[in-house]
């Protein structure tokens, strides 16, 4: 599993991580506010955009709160090749992970309550034995705070035997998670370049297990997966696979993005514009060959 769970030592759980797989208001001029000078602008941080959130653990029943954003407060920047989401408010990513600080059960918002009597059983042995608990609360989460979550995450998803798209969007979102730390450290410190390389590389770490657990689920699972369709899961897999130069398995499936009446028009844009890229990457490997 290499370094996708270090850092669980402090959860008690170090003998897992060898386990395998803003808009601002407008100012008002002197006149528009009855001759008063206008009120300086709200500037809004961070924790302005989350609040605390009530959940009952699905493993040990007993409640807690998690830091959670407030729906509708942030607005979509936009997104990376490979669909992350950008925004310029908060990194939504930081607070999808939901974690019971009492029995260490976490998971992705969208999985945290679904967990049967067989994988809850394997959870209490496995993870919950061994917890120790953090008590702790912040206003806000690092991305050190938050890639810790992701981890735990991922040791909840392989005791439990969760799906492989399951495991494999954990995965997709915890490259995300490393890229947005990258984007956010301090260029004109004495060690950027070799920590942002060392990120760079668990990044690829984690998309290339994304891409091996989309693959495997695409042959075993039904659609919609995470949430997503199939043009969705396949122009996903086409993006993760040009990254590490399997042109083949992409350049199948951006074709079929293109034949697929059910992809929307906005989905086939992305296709093409990864077709082309494609075309472009292909090329130049062959005449390196040559």
């Amino acid at each position: 599993m290499s370094d996708l769970l270090s850092g669980l030592e402090q959860f008690g759980l170090g003998n897992l991580k060898n386990m395998n797989l803003y808009d601002e208001p407008a100012k008002k001029t002197a006149d528009e506010n009855g001759g008063k000078p206008a009120a300086a602008p709200v500037v809004m941080q961070e924790q302005d955009y989350l609040f605390d959130k009530a959940y009952t653990c699905p493993i040990c029943d007993k409640e807690f709160k998690a830091r959670t954003v407030r729906v509708g407060k942030v607005k979509l920047a936009g997104t990376d090749l490979d669909l992350r989401p950008k925004y310029d408010q908060v990194d939504l990513l930081k607070y999808d992970i939901i974690m019971c600080p009492h029995c260490g059960y976490a998971a992705l918002s969208r999985f945290f309550k679904f967990v049967t009597t067989p994988q809850a059983k394997n959870i209490k042995a496995t993870i919950s034995a061994s917890f120790k608990p953090k008590d702790e609360v912040k206003e806000t989460y690092s991305y050190d705070d938050a890639l810790e979550r992701y981890k735990l995450t991922l040791a909840n998803a392989i005791v439990k035997q969760a799906k492989p798209s399951e495991k494999a969007y954990i995965c997709l979102k915890t490259a995300w998670l490393l890229r947005g730390k990258g984007e956010h450290m301090d260029t004109a410190a004495a060690d950027y370049e070799a920590q942002k390389k060392k990120l760079d590389e668990e990044e690829n770490e984690y998309l290339h297990n994304a891409l091996e657990g989309f693959l495997a689920a695409r042959q075993t699972e039904n659609f919609p997966m995470c949430g997503m369709d199939e043009p969705t899961v396949d122009y996903l897999i086409a993006v993760l696979s040009m990254r590490f130069e399997q042109y083949d398995v992409a350049t199948r499936l951006v074709s079929g993005i293109l034949t697929n009446p059910s992809a929307n028009p906005r989905m086939k844009d992305k296709a093409r514009m990864v077709k082309e890229m494609l075309v472009k990457k292909i090329k130049e490997r062959n005449a390196a060959k040559k």
